[in-house]
């Protein structure tokens, strides 16, 4: 395990300033051979932008904007707090590493919530009436920041890091390997809309309750270690197996739906470092990413039954 420890330490202990260098991969342009409306006809989807959002709707999330646009929905930045008229103009709102004030800057513990009690209270009401809620929070402090929506719904995040301890790269989730499982939203529509291989880098794992449907599902290959400041592991960093763990589910909630995810850039398409590494929706591997991300949004607009 100490040679294990010393290669984590290597090969993912990644500085602050480093994961600032992730730019978006404005060439990233996927056909959309069928889109669900036509452009700009579409159901209105909210992108979080006020609660120090690591992911916005101009910035690292513009692909995801660009490929649900292309799907013909209307996507919209929100900001400020959450509130019930607000929210009642839209039909999905999509929150991605949200983040409290005081880990804006610093990604240590402690990681309060990113969202007022009001504020979650507000979100879950919504939800219950119909609203549909796609809530995406990575690796500590993205994890711990939104524990407590999640916990609202019913779901259990870990403020951690989930690696994969034998590739030490990308997780790869697969229908052969029984990590990605078969249902409505990876099945999509028709054969052409069916998602076979996702990949996703690094993130958090959860527990889900037991109406949910499991997407992601982590097999023994994965660890879940649980750093005090974000990528810096040693020797006494806590951690354990990740068998039986998710990263990915999905859940009706009174008349509403929910979709949790533990991993961001996997709905990315991002250029990072100096060397500009593809990472998201436009690494050459990763290809069926954003045909779940549209049977992610088609499931919550409820045209996947």
């Amino acid at each position: 395990m100490k040679n294990i420890l010393t290669k984590l330490l290597l090969l993912f202990s990644v500085p602050v300033s480093l994961l600032s260098q992730q730019i978006s991969d404005t060439s990233y342009n996927p056909v959309i051979n069928n889109p669900a409306y036509e452009k700009g006809e579409g159901p209105v989807i909210f992108i979080d932008e006020g609660h120090n959002n690591f992911h916005t709707k101009s910035e690292r999330y513009s692909a995801f904007a660009k490929v649900l646009e292309k799907d013909g929905y209307i996507l919209k930045g929100y900001a400020g707090e959450f509130d019930g008229d607000k929210l009642s103009k839209g039909k999905i709102l999509v929150i991605a590493n949200a983040l409290n004030i005081i880990n804006a800057n610093e990604w240590c513990v402690p990681t309060p919530s990113a969202f007022s009690d009001k504020e979650i209270e507000t979100l879950k009401n919504w939800v219950s009436r119909g609203g549909n809620l796609f809530l995406i929070a990575d690796h500590m402090p993205f994890s711990g920041a939104a524990a407590g929506l999640a916990k609202s719904f019913g779901f259990e995040f870990t403020n951690g890091f989930a690696l994969d301890t034998n590739s030490r790269g990308p997780s790869l989730f697969s229908r052969d390997k029984n990590t990605l499982q078969n249902n409505v939203i990876t099945n999509g529509k028709d054969a052409s809309e069916s998602v076979n291989i996702i990949y996703t880098f690094t993130g958090q794992a959860f527990k889900i309750p037991e109406d949910a449907v499991p997407i992601l599902t982590f097999g023994d290959n994965h660890t879940n270690f649980l750093p005090d400041t974000a990528w810096v592991f040693n020797n006494e960093t806590p951690k354990y197996n990740l068998k039986g763990w998710y990263q990915g589910a999905y859940k009706k909630f009174g008349k509403g739906r929910v979709v949790m995810f533990g991993e961001a850039a996997m709905f990315t398409a991002q250029l990072a470092g100096p060397d500009k590494n593809k990472i998201g929706m436009n690494s050459s591997y990763a290809t069926d990413n954003y045909k779940l991300l549209l049977n992610i949004i088609h499931w919550l607009d409820g045209k996947l039954e």
